[in-house]
């Protein structure tokens, strides 16, 4: 009765909003392809990228399970592979050996390996800090047109392969290269450059400078520098601003380089192979004989766990590092 006089005074009856009246099976659809929350235009629920999720798990935690269960197997009695009975002897033998009395005591021969990629790695990652932060700092005071071009001439050396660099590294140390050419015209002499400790850290470092400078050079190319000039105004010393002001200001890039250049140089294998010669034993030549020579993957898969726990680690580290770094440089600014 009270809309129809509504509707006599000339009055429009209210209309009822039908639009969220859905069928159970609109329902029920709304439910699993809608996120929780209001979707906004243009975006899709998060239930569409589950078959990507499933097969970025697939191929990345996929090889990892696999070499992680391959290390707690047992070695058949003839050629490679793996006899599917748990067993913890390739991780004994990172540490112990046994002799054919059966006799167990310490062998340190494995430690030493890691000892020798420990050591190269970091060597690698401190030359490869000092250099990316004085090339960075000096792009960051260039004009923009500058830094654009800068940065593409350090993204060349990614244009080739790897192998393809290494290899030119071979031609440049090698006996007949230009270095001992330049040695034997000032009247030095040849030198064995070539096949030695050195001439894989010369690879390690060309292969990783890139990837510290990269990092630092986008922790500095954000940096306001008339903050330098303040402080020069307030009667700072040079030393001072470099290690109060813009190291700090570089923090964020120090630790991203750190992560980018010691995790892959600790486990490199293609610098230690060509130009160390095979004198230089690195875990990655080391794992690779345990599959191809040795025909021990469970060793070979326990070496490899053991440098997934050291990336993790070093992983876990970089990111708490670069997380304060990231706030200090924050407060600096």
């Amino acid at each position: 009765m009270s809309e129809h006089t509504a509707t006599l005074d000339g009055e429009k009856p209210p209309i009822t909003d039908t639009s969220h009246h859905t069928t159970p099976t609109n329902r029920r659809r709304h439910t699993l392809f809608a996120a929780a929350n209001r979707i906004k235009p243009g975006m899709l629920s998060h239930w569409y990228a589950i078959p990507a999720i499933i097969v970025g798990l697939l191929f990345t935690l996929g090889p990892i399970c696999v070499i992680v269960a391959f290390s707690f197997m047992s070695q058949p009695e003839v050629g490679g592979g793996v006899v599917y009975k748990f067993s913890t002897n390739a991780y004994k033998k990172l540490l112990f050996t046994t002799d054919f009395l059966g006799r167990t005591s310490f062998d340190p021969r494995y430690l030493k390996v890691f000892g020798t990629s420990l050591w190269q790695a970091l060597i690698t990652t401190f030359v490869c800090i000092v250099l990316s932060f004085f090339i960075a700092l000096w792009m960051s005071l260039r004009k923009p047109s500058t830094q654009r071009l800068l940065v593409l001439l350090i993204n060349i050396p990614f244009w080739t392969n790897l192998i393809v660099r290494t290899y030119a590294w071979m031609l440049i140390l090698n006996e007949n290269g230009p270095i001992n050419g330049f040695l034997k015209f000032i009247g030095v002499g040849s030198k064995q450059l070539l096949y030695t400790s050195g001439a894989s850290l010369i690879g390690l470092i060309f292969t990783f400078l890139p990837f510290a400078i990269m990092p630092m050079y986008s922790a500095l190319s954000g940096f306001d520098f008339r903050l330098v000039e303040a402080a020069y105004d307030l009667g700072a010393r040079k030393l001072t601003v470099m290690r109060r002001i813009i190291l700090r200001a570089a923090k964020p890039g120090v630790t991203s380089a750190i992560a980018l250049c010691f995790i892959p140089a600790f486990g490199s294998y293609v610098q230690p192979v060509l130009l160390g010669g095979g004198r230089v034993l690195m875990v990655g030549n080391l794992i690779a004989s345990q599959f191809s020579d040795a025909r021990n993957w469970p060793f070979g898969a326990a070496l490899s766990t053991v440098i997934l726990l050291v990336t993790l680690l070093c992983g876990v580290a970089a990111s708490i590092g670069g997380g304060k770094a990231a706030r200090d440089a924050g407060m600096a600014v």
